[in-house]
């Protein structure tokens, strides 16, 4: 099985919930993330509209939290997410879940 994460992109609103729990679950510097939180915009739709997109990735200093997934825990990343929009699991698993919408994976 190869490990993945799937970010839905169109309800992640840069909170950097996950950047946060990560951090201190792996006890890393402030200077070096396992998750990077990415920030598109703003982009003018109308006199008075603007859009902002936001989008993570994990990193080299991502180890899956498989200290925690090895005792049946989500990663830290996605537990704390507030939206939900953070899902691991098996890589072929969550490509079934990709079409129609905005949606990333990262095997991790």
């Amino acid at each position: 099985m190869t490990k993945a994460l799937l970010v839905d992109v169109a309800y992640c609103t840069g909170c950097h919930a996950c950047e946060v729990a990560c951090q201190k679950e792996r006890g890393l510097s402030v200077d070096k993330l396992g998750i990077v939180l990415h920030k598109i915009g703003p982009f003018q739709i109308t006199d008075k509209k603007w859009q902002y997109d936001f989008f993570v990735t994990p990193t080299a200093f991502c180890n899956a939290c498989n200290p925690r997934t090895a005792k049946g825990k989500l990663p830290s990343c996605v537990q704390h997410c507030q939206t939900g929009c953070l899902e691991v699991g098996d890589l072929e698993v969550l490509k079934a879940k990709m079409s129609g919408s905005k949606k990333l994976i990262f095997a991790i």
